[in-house]
């Protein structure tokens, strides 16, 4: 008969094992929820909202960055008269221009390039989400088949469960959620995973590259043209023209490009010191 050790020596260190933990197992850091390892992702820690506009300021304060759409003196803005133009003097504190109100501390921060993104996270000690982790993320962990994260129509109990565009676009809009705008983070509620905006208020960055059907990921050449991949919707989707904030809608840009309905939020990855002691 053989020994028993080498069988209880495998199975310690497949409990060792980072994707085998589950959320009791680490200490997940302030700001942040866990998320379970999937088939195609290891387990994470991603940002509870996107990135406000004070967390944004407290890494230009700390670092002297510039966003893209400073150094451009433009940013894109979208108005029903002139579609989407590039406004002069956009940029993330005042997202619609210098003739609209500042951007409030508590709302999703905008204008950010996907460069602007990843200088942040660096910054964080963090990184950008893959598409992958995005909608594994949205989906809470788990194989959910609903048009949302929440179920399959937009209003629940006569609630708004995202803020999004409500009428027929670009002409009518009933503002029936309370907002034209972004909306303060966390105010349509969390996820079961504890996130919240994953559905509408801004566009979010992910670390993809949008590769045309029929190219392979590794034959895929990156050129001037080539853009991320953006995921979650915003307050400028509507179902008939833009039904980007069910789980798997996406939309794409040039990674230089910065727009007032764009923001993104940050993963980390779990490392062994995140574990508890045992």
């Amino acid at each position: 008969m053989k020994s028993g050790f080498p069988y209880l020596v495998l199975v310690l260190l497949l409990f060792l094992l980072p994707g085998c933990k589950s959320a009791t197992d680490v200490q997940v850091p302030e700001g942040m929820v866990y998320v379970p390892k999937g088939a195609e992702v290891n387990a994470y820690f991603m940002d509870e909202t996107p990135v406000t506009v004070a967390q944004f300021r407290a890494f230009v304060q700390a670092t002297d960055y510039a966003t893209e759409a400073e150094m451009f003196g433009n940013a894109g803005v979208f108005t029903v008269e002139a579609n989407w133009f590039l406004k002069e003097g956009a940029y993330w504190e005042y997202p619609m221009g210098p003739d609209f109100p500042k951007a409030l501390d508590d709302h999703p921060v905008t204008q950010i390039s996907y460069n602007d993104a990843e200088a942040y996270a660096l910054w964080a000690g963090k990184r950008l989400p893959s598409a992958a982790e995005w909608e594994h993320a949205a989906k809470d962990g788990e194989d959910v088949n609903t048009i949302y994260n929440w179920g399959n129509t937009l209003v629940v109990n006569d609630q708004y469960k995202a803020n999004v565009w409500q009428g027929s676009f670009p002409f009518v809009n009933t503002l029936k959620d309370g907002f034209e705008y972004t909306s303060p983070v966390g105010l349509f509620g969390k996820t079961k995973l504890g996130l919240t905006d994953i559905s509408g208020n801004v566009w979010e960055w992910t670390t993809d590259w949008d590769i045309p059907k029929g190219t392979s990921q590794k034959d895929y050449q990156v050129n001037q043209m080539s853009q991320k991949v953006l995921r979650g919707g915003s307050f400028l989707c509507e179902p008939s023209f833009c039904h980007g904030y069910q789980i798997t809608g996406k939309s794409e840009s040039t990674p230089e490009t910065s727009l007032m309905h764009t923001g993104f939020r940050c993963v980390r990855d779990i490392k062994e010191s995140d574990y508890k002691k045992l």
